[in-house]
């Protein structure tokens, strides 16, 4: 016999308890199930379209370089590879608009050179157009619409975008904070309410009807709740409101994100770091660039940033993402070529560090095809759930009662000593994550409301 969790009540009437003042556990229980319920109701269906645009982008990284083959790689591979500078300027020839704004040399040897330029007309000002250069020849392979730190390419930051803001710009990543508040609140409710339920009531095998749809929910409810909290925690530490509040929060705790000097060394400033109009040879010119960021132990993959104006200089920085991540960078002096700071990603500070690998988790790029693969699970795990949570609120109803929600009054069987402090944290918490503070507050605001109503209405009726 098959066991399996629960998160409501079962529909079979339970055995009268003896009559005594709940306390504890017995008193927080019916709380959490209506809280359960009702986000569960509520949420669902911006979780929905998190889930499957999620799914979408786990697996948007193996179709990238299935879709975009001929421009990430080489038609054969050479001997030797062509001076960077070399490279660099079969770019620009093929492609003269804009301005170099990083350079992104052949990681392996079947990659291209990517040459990113940003200004280009018909690109977006966020994104750069790259310009993929065959290393060994000198060949422009193409040219593509780049986007972020991970170098998305145009399928994969269409699906990024849809998962982050819908396509609807900065408004539009409320739907995935208020996604990303909510779930880890509703996967704990769904823990507690299992561990809570008795061993005996929470087999599958041998049920049907609504005790089977919630077997199933809570059984896969329980397996995957530590990944959807995982997801919901780093999901929030990008987002727009948590995300700023967890940014202000690592700062004043000397834990924010570190970031090599960009500024020239020395008496050289300013003198020789000028450049051809929007060209990457400024100075010494990336040649000299990479070979001083290699003796420094920047091994691939890496990218330069050329100087931002003539007190600039170089930054070359690693952007190996996945385990072990390489993330260390160094500025060099376009004058002589000389490394004027280094910053080792082991001198991270600890919660910069967690924040970098925790993203890099979430996005599927720490682990590779495993770490996409799992969140694939994931993202499908949670469509499950919502379509079995909506099943189950539909076989809830009692005749034409469709979909009957949890009883009122569940907050009133908690004792004082458990339920002021528990609303002074969740107060609190609600401050740091106003996607969750806010709509819970509406929350209890409609209940009330609603509560007063059908009380009123009763009344009316007894008369």
């Amino acid at each position: 016999m098959s066991l399996a969790p629960s998160t409501t009540t079962d529909e079979a009437p339970q055995p009268a308890a003896p009559a005594r003042a709940p306390g504890g556990w017995a008193s927080l229980r019916p709380l959490v199930l209506r809280l359960h319920f009702y986000a569960g109701v509520f949420v669902a269906p911006f979780l929905l379209v998190a889930a499957v645009t999620g799914f979408l982008y786990a697996g948007a990284f193996q179709a990238e370089k299935i879709v975009y083959r001929d421009e990430m790689t080489v038609a054969a591979v050479g001997d030797a590879k062509l001076p960077l500078s070399r490279q660099v300027a079969a770019a620009r020839k093929a492609h003269p608009e804009g301005t170099v704004s990083a350079i992104r040399p052949s990681p392996e040897a079947d990659a291209t050179t990517r040459v990113m330029l940003s200004g280009v007309r018909g690109v977006d000002p966020d994104h750069t157009l790259a310009v993929f250069v065959d290393p060994y020849t000198g060949e422009v392979r193409g040219a593509l619409e780049q986007y972020g730190s991970t170098g998305a390419l145009p399928l994969r930051t269409w699906i990024d975008e849809f998962h982050r803001d819908l396509h609807l710009g900065e408004n539009g990543r409320l739907y995935s904070e208020f996604a990303a508040s909510w779930l880890w609140v509703i996967a704990g409710g769904g823990i507690v309410l299992w561990f809570s339920r008795r061993r005996a009531l929470r087999k599958v095998r041998g049920t049907s009807g609504r005790r089977r749809t919630l077997g199933l929910h809570a059984s896969v409810g329980v397996w995957a709740a530590a990944g959807f909290v995982f997801l919901s925690a780093t999901g929030l530490t990008w987002s727009a409101y948590a995300g700023a509040n967890i940014d202000e929060l690592r700062t004043s705790l000397g834990q924010s994100t570190p970031s090599v000097s960009a500024a020239a060394g020395g008496d050289h400033a300013g003198h020789g770091a000028s450049a051809s109009a929007g060209g990457a040879e400024h100075g010494v010119g990336v040649d000299k660039v990479l070979a001083a960021a290699r003796a420094e132990g920047l091994g691939d993959p890496v990218e330069i940033v050329p100087p931002a104006d003539d007190t600039s200089a170089y930054v070359v920085r690693q952007v190996q993402r996945s385990w072990p991540e390489k993330q260390d960078s160094v500025a060099v002096d376009p004058a002589g070529g000389q490394v004027t700071d280094t910053l080792r990603f082991a001198d991270h500070p600890l919660l910069a560090k967690l924040t970098r690998w925790g993203i890099d988790l979430h996005t599927g790029v720490l682990f590779g095809l495993v770490n996409q693969l799992a969140l694939m699970v994931l993202a499908l795990a949670l469509v499950l759930l919502i379509v079995w949570g909506y099943r189950m609120w539909w076989q809830r109803g009692r005749g034409s009662a469709f979909g009957r929600p949890i009883p009122r009054g569940a907050w009133q069987q908690v004792p004082p000593q458990i339920l002021l402090p528990g609303v002074v944290a969740v107060a609190v918490l609600g401050y740091f994550v106003p996607l969750l503070g806010i709509p819970l507050a509406g929350f209890v605001v409609a209940d009330v409301v609603l509560g007063e109503i059908a009380r009123r209405r009763g009344k009316k009726t007894a008369a």
